[in-house]
């Protein structure tokens, strides 16, 4: 019973003197819109530490699942991070976005608002960056790294990165609309040339999204052909150390060890996460955290 009464004692003791976890959503302007993430700095000496700067999957938010969880884990080992929600086009933009909402956006909007934020964090006198990215946000983070490189970025990681092809493009429009995306791109390329980029097309499918609506310029954007969707083409012109972390379950972006393997070298490192999927839930998550703190401390 006194064994049991000094562990208690002791635990309220430890729990005393522990710094408290912060979390908070925070906000900024840009282009006219509302942009918010959230913040969480862990100890009263985050700043002396990189903050780990988080970009989301396909029309999500920085606050879905595996967002959250890298959140609470970097947290526990002692990183700060901040995990911003691209705004798509809508201001103060929450949750998934809405199929029913019209598409103005664009896949590269998103270097716009990590560079956002990036400048936001040096604003609160970080000085030392790991930026972070799921999925499609891996490929925007990737890309980002490569055009709009920052001295305080020291090193870079892509969660299942989104890789590329035209003919896979092709075929999973065809399987996830029934409809060959040739017509609906040539019509929105069309209006992009003579000026109406902005024009909105309804009905469209786009991205997930059967019979929406979405400008002209949106549906390039996304359907178009761009090689630098291909997140591997892009590693090898970030200019700091890479990490690319893939699950062996993943059905979402699938075999990104075939691309990335023979480019891993001291630079760009590759760590599959065998039994993982494309969230990487639960203990998987604690892992590629564990692995991911062990690669920023190196």
């Amino acid at each position: 019973m006194k064994k049991m009464t000094l562990c208690l004692f002791l635990l309220a003791i430890s729990m005393t003197l522990a710094a408290p976890l912060k979390a908070e959503e925070v906000k900024t302007k840009h282009a006219g819109l509302t942009l918010n993430a959230e913040w969480i700095t862990a100890g009263d000496e985050w700043k002396s530490k990189p903050v780990v700067l988080m970009t989301h999957g396909t029309l999500m938010h920085g606050r879905m699942e595996i967002m959250e969880a890298m959140q609470t884990l970097f947290a526990d080992a002692g990183y700060s991070s901040l995990s911003l929600t691209l705004s798509l086009g809508l201001d103060d933009r929450h949750g998934p976005y809405e199929c029913a909402a019209t598409h103005k956006h664009k896949h590269t909007d998103a270097l716009d608002e990590i560079g956002v934020w990036l400048t936001w964090l040096k604003k609160q006198g970080v000085e030392q960056v790991v930026l972070l990215g799921h999925s499609r946000g891996g490929n925007q983070t990737a890309w980002f790294s490569t055009e709009r490189h920052d001295a305080a970025i020291k090193k870079v990681i892509l969660v299942a990165p989104a890789t590329w092809s035209e003919v896979y493009a092709v075929k999973d429009y065809q399987e996830r609309f029934g409809m060959d995306v040739a017509g609906p791109l040539a019509a929105s390329k069309k209006l992009v040339a003579a000026g109406k980029g902005k024009q909105v097309i309804n009905p469209v499918s786009i991205i997930y999204c059967k019979d929406s609506s979405a400008t002209a310029e949106s549906f390039v954007a996304y359907h178009g052909v761009e090689p630098r969707m291909h997140t591997p083409s892009l590693l090898g012109k970030i200019q700091v150390p890479v990490m690319v972390f893939a699950g062996s379950e993943d059905t979402v972006v699938k075999n990104i060890e075939q691309y990335v393997q023979p480019m891993a070298n001291d630079k760009i490192k590759l760590s599959i996460l065998e039994g993982a999927d494309h969230m990487f839930r639960d203990l998987y998550a604690e892992d590629l955290v564990d692995e991911a703190v062990a690669f920023i401390e190196e």
